[in-house]
């Protein structure tokens, strides 16, 4: 299989990031028609390359998933094994936002979509198991930190997330979280 051209990768990029907008703004109903457009392309272009409805949500899905996993990496690559835990379960409170946006577009899939769910459970479930055990390592969390806990404690946070002000007080929840996480400073005796 060959690589796809410059501009048809392009014009992929393009209709992902029209369809990401047009899910938020209109819901999973929005048009085909008004994705291709809000990606200056033309309706054929969009099923060359997305040839049904599913199948453009599922791309879409898959993007953003893929995105915020490898986010980790880069927050890794970049910060201090405890801040780039820090930084990424902020970034989870995007992903989550943008993921809601992204679910109703899901839920009217034909297709079963949970392998698409289950896919990205364990993807993101990896690429945090795999912050905390550096962070351990490193000594700015504590060392009996459990990731399923961690993850308990994440998927509470997306409690209400329709709600409003949900996202600012996810943040400042994960700022605690984190204050907690933290390895215990030795304490010094008195004089």
């Amino acid at each position: 299989m060959r690589k796809p051209r410059a501009d048809a990768e392009r014009n992929r990029e393009r209709l992902l990031e029209a369809a990401k907008a047009g899910f938020a703004e209109a819901g999973p109903e929005v048009s085909l028609e008004e994705v291709a457009r809000r990606a200056g392309v033309g309706i054929g272009t969009l099923y060359r390359h997305f040839p049904t409805r599913d199948a453009l949500i599922e791309a879409v899905y898959r993007r953003e998933l893929e995105g915020f996993a490898e986010a980790g990496d880069r927050l890794a690559a970049t910060l201090p094994p405890g801040e780039a835990l820090h930084a990424w379960m902020r970034l989870l409170v995007d992903y989550v936002a943008s993921k809601k946006v992204i679910a109703a577009a899901v839920a009217t899939m034909v297709s079963d979509s949970t392998e698409l769910y289950a896919a990205s459970g364990t993807r993101i479930t990896d690429a945090m198991r795999a912050m905390i055990v550096r962070a351990a390592e490193a000594g700015d969390i504590r060392a009996d930190v459990d990731p399923e806990d961690l993850l308990r404690a994440l998927v509470g946070f997306s409690y209400g997330a329709a709600s409003p002000g949900w996202e600012a007080s996810a943040k400042r929840l994960i700022d605690i979280l984190m204050d907690g996480l933290r390895r215990p400073s030795p304490t010094v005796p008195g004089p």
